[in-house]
């Protein structure tokens, strides 16, 4: 079949596209994701599974290029990269990201020639959560904006995440636009008395499960034993919080916040600030104090973040953390927490010696190193989980923590550091799929937002803006249960990814029986 570069080009731009659109960030428009990826599947008519390759690397490139752009105003204007470190980092991380669309376009192409369609309809949904889990796992993970993201929004459509996380939902965007796609192709072939009944059902499902289990949860969260949480946004200039001229003024700041929340009705029994509010390390520094004194005076326990450093048992050496700790209502520091997943080439250089050139990006904030999650962080009836920045966008932290006993979730973040990009809302939208792929309520606290409430059915209850002094209280449920997803459900992307691993196999591998012809299309 002789097809021309117009069609691989007008394919992936036209793809990367429609994916902005409907993804938060963009246009939000999550009713075009059923049909977003149509046009990158005709990349599939291209005879050569290199040119498929190709052009699938180039739609990826596009898409992930239009989703995280910012990453060049984190590595320049805050990391204190050179351009032509940042921008050269941002083409790389998008080459990477891409080959994951790419390897789908090429293998996914083989299948669409070697197999039934009605066949294909469901292995290459199989195959897209399989390499979107590939890419949460690899080279430490970078999960960023999986599809099943778009719908955050729309309570009724996220619900079945409690079964099987976010990535259900993804399989089901692919489900639709594969089905889209062959019927266009052989309309007869593709609409067997079969395939669209199971594919309508799948839809169904969906909205019926999401309409019962939300209706279910909501009379349980009237009747749940509830705390009311204070958040407050401090929105610190990010050029000057490290400053020590300046933490006096940062400290003061997040202390009149409070005061100001705890003279409002509905005082909060806890009060979150977020990810480094206090930039000292509080071992050291007199400042905690005062915040000790207010814990105390007011008789409110305090969950913030900090940097923090312990000496190596066995040495000289010290440790150094990204921490979430709790003051407790006598004042005291009680139970903490070290963030366990490290953001590569922002809290840490991997290979530092090969790459000795990036280290003035971690120079700000010191070089982590990982903690581990133990037990909840204890604050009166808060058994908290505590997601630290970009922590929130990996399902199993959230999970790990609620297996541990948690029954609320806290997400401290820094969000400045990526500026007014569409970032802050992408990360918004996947930390609300934590509170229902776990069934807990979730306070977020940034430092210039997007800070807020979200309930164990994914409703934003409250939610600031960007860059503006905030602070807010909420009665929160605090939900026991473990859900399916918490349990067995979180396998569903490995086990996606085993099934594509196994479907390559076969098709590099003909058996017998194995249902793959040659029949020409």
């Amino acid at each position: 079949m002789k097809t021309g570069a117009w069609i691989g080009s007008a394919s992936a731009v036209a793809s990367a596209a429609l994916l902005w659109l409907g993804l938060p960030g963009g246009g939000g428009l999550w009713p075009l994701l059923p049909v977003a990826l149509v046009p990158l599947l005709h990349i599939f008519k291209y005879d050569s599974a290199s040119t498929r390759f190709f052009w699938g690397l180039a739609a990826g490139f596009l898409h992930f290029m239009l989703q995280i752009y910012w990453i060049v105003i984190v590595l320049g204007r805050y990391g204190g990269l050179e351009w032509f470190f940042s921008y050269p980092a941002l083409v790389l991380l998008c080459l990477y990201m891409a080959v994951y669309v790419a390897l789908f376009v090429a293998v996914g192409g083989a299948l669409y020639r070697r197999c039934r369609p009605g066949t294909v309809l469901w292995l290459l949904p199989l195959l897209w959560v399989g390499l979107d889990w590939c890419r949460a796992v690899f080279f430490s993970g970078f999960p960023w904006m999986d599809l099943g993201y778009g719908f955050w929004q729309t309570p009724l459509l996220i619900q079945s995440a409690d079964l099987f996380g976010h990535y259900f939902l993804t399989f089901l965007v692919l489900l639709c636009n594969c089905l889209v796609f062959l019927f266009l192709q052989k309309p007869a072939r593709c609409l067997t008395f079969l395939h669209l009944p199971l594919v309508l059902a799948s839809l169904l499902f969906v909205v019926v499960y999401g309409h019962i289990r939300g209706s279910g949860l909501q009379a349980r969260i009237s009747e749940a034993e509830t705390m009311t949480i204070g958040v407050v946004q401090g929105n610190i200039d990010q050029s000057r919080k490290w400053s020590p001229d300046q933490q006096q003024r940062t400290v003061d700041i997040y202390l009149d916040r409070s005061a100001d929340l705890l003279r409002r009705s509905g005082k909060p029994a806890l009060i979150v600030w977020p990810e480094t509010a206090l930039p000292f390390f509080p071992q050291r520094n007199p400042l905690i104090h005062s915040l000790q004194r207010l814990a105390l005076q007011e008789s409110v326990a305090v969950l913030t973040g900090s940097p923090w450093f312990e000496a190596q048992q066995h040495g000289d050496g010290v440790y150094y953390y990204n921490a979430a700790f709790v003051v407790d209502e006598q004042g005291e520091v009680r139970s903490r927490y070290f963030k366990s997943h490290l953001v590569p080439f922002g809290e840490y250089v991997p290979l530092k010696d090969l790459l000795f050139f990036l280290a003035p990006l971690v120079e700000a904030v010191g070089d982590f190193s990982p903690g581990t999650i133990e037990a909840p962080l204890r604050a009166g009836e808060a058994e908290a989980g505590v997601l630290i920045c970009f922590e929130s966008i990996f399902p199993g932290i959230a999970r790990e923590w609620v297996n541990t006993g948690a029954n609320l979730l806290i997400n401290l973040t820094n969000d400045a550091w990526y500026g007014r990009t569409s970032a802050p809302q992408q990360s918004m939208a996947m930390t609300v799929f934590r509170a229902v792929e776990t069934r807990r309520s979730l306070v977020r606290a940034a430092n210039t937002g997007i800070s807020g409430f979200v309930d164990p059915l994914g409703h934003v209850l409250k939610s600031s803006s960007l860059f503006i002094d905030w602070a807010a209280s909420a009665e929160v449920p605090l939900f026991e249960s473990v859900s399916f997803h918490s349990r067995y459900g979180y396998l569903f992307g490995p086990l996606c990814a085993l099934a594509a691993l196994v479907m390559v196999s076969v098709l590099l591998l003909p058996l017998p029986g194995s249902g793959l012809r040659d029949s020409e299309r």
